[in-house]
């Protein structure tokens, strides 16, 4: 049996953030259940192109959804509060997860304390913005924006820039990741549930050991440098003969190992014996290298710095990413029973037993309450005069 198999998730869930993080533990093996509106379903939904024809199944809602199921309810009343503490009693619930902002826990139903109180070793996961104290709304790149991304991003004297990936809701899905992995330990260990509190903007800056560090402690000025690095040289992009290729130099040895091959021996300075020295006059060598690149191709300076142990890549598109040697046979594919679309993700950093027995295969994103009988009616027990009614009234 694999080592989540029992676990249940019950996610009232929107957007990228909770999603991903709910993917992280289906990919696990987890049941995952995310709960959304009957009249207003996540509006990811909506967001994308189109690609089955179907109401609510637009392409950007796929990728954080694979694995999962999905059904409606509605918390605003007290029927749909007591449909959730029903659920969570009947399906075991081990983990809520929510990204509400704070100020509906209460109008929903629910806060801790009341699902505590219907299962005492319940691990409850909140993800806001600015935590629990705050109903200050935050999407990915007002975050990177508040937290010191885009200053550290774009080029030298350029304006600031957002990642290409909206790496504060991935980085809080992570590190929430980690805090439910520790908070199943501490249940296993002692039997007591756990509240998770989970703060994008705090994640996001739990990053930046090295700007606060030096910044705070020596006033030292850390802000974007396009792609150079502030601490070491050569580390850049420099254009080949038919593309460009990234270089990254960790050391003087490596520097010196490049000096000595042909056609790179004009690049030797004495001054560039030391990382130092190489720093001082970044902008000069790094116009110095590419005078040489440039009179190579890409793989010609590829198969080169391999060889001689010094790191290399090519700028990869993502179309390149995918076919990657690394990446052969640990794409994770889902196809859609319905229409026969097929979607593919790349696989989690490390294969966890539950894909390599379902041998990297995921069940299709949901349907916008597409479990409502399964759930509903097999595991409650509700009959179809029933859930007709629930649905009727707009409680499902």
């Amino acid at each position: 049996m694999e080592l989540f198999a029992g676990i249940t998730v019950l996610s009232l869930e929107q957007a990228t953030v909770l999603p991903y993080l709910t993917y992280r533990l289906a990919v696990e093996g987890m049941t995952v259940i995310r709960l959304e509106h009957p009249e207003r379903p996540d509006p990811n939904r909506f967001v994308g192109r189109d690609v089955l024809g179907e109401k609510g199944m637009n392409s950007y809602y796929f990728p954080n959804n694979l694995g999962k199921k999905a059904i409606t309810l509605n918390l605003r009343g007290e029927e749909g509060q007591e449909l959730l503490r029903e659920l969570i009693l009947k399906l075991d619930v081990d983990i809520f997860a929510t990204n509400q902002l704070p100020r509906n826990y209460a109008k929903l139903g629910i806060d801790y304390e009341r699902l505590k109180g219907v299962k005492e070793d319940i691990i409850w996961v909140g993800v806001t913005g600015f935590g629990p104290e705050s109903n200050e709304a935050a999407y990915d790149p007002i975050l990177q924006a508040r937290s010191g991304f885009m200053e550290l991003t774009g080029e030298a004297g350029g304006e600031p820039m957002v990642f290409g990936l909206p790496m504060a809701d991935l980085g809080a899905s992570e590190h929430a990741y980690g805090q439910v992995m520790k908070a199943l330990y501490k249940r296993a260990a002692t039997g007591e549930g756990s509240r998770i509190d989970i703060s994008m903007f705090q994640s996001a800056v739990s990053w930046l050991v090295n700007p606060v560090l030096l910044g705070k402690s020596f006033g030292a000025k850390v802000t974007r440098r396009g792609n150079t690095h502030e601490f070491f040289a050569p580390v850049s992009v420099y254009e080949t003969r038919d593309g460009y290729v990234y270089v990254a130099v960790g050391n003087d040895r490596q520097w010196q190992t490049i000096t000595e091959q042909p056609g790179f021996e004009g690049l030797y300075k004495e001054e560039y014996k030391t990382n130092v020295g190489r720093i001082a006059d970044v902008h000069g060598l790094n116009e110095s290298i590419r005078q040489v690149t440039k009179t190579r191709t890409t793989a010609e300076m590829v198969e080169l710095f391999n060889r001689i142990g010094v790191p290399i890549s090519t700028v990869s598109s993502i179309e390149e990413v995918v076919e990657d040697p690394y990446l052969k046979g640990k794409l994770i594919s889902s196809k859609d029973s319905r229409t026969g679309t097929e979607v593919f993700l790349p696989p989690p950093p490390v294969i966890t037993p539950y894909l390599e027995s379902a041998k990297m295969q995921l069940s299709f994103p949901p349907r916008w309450g597409e479990h409502n009988e399964e759930i509903y009616g097999d595991a409650l027990g509700y009959d179809a005069e029933r859930l007709a009614a629930l649905k009727a009234s707009g409680v499902i």
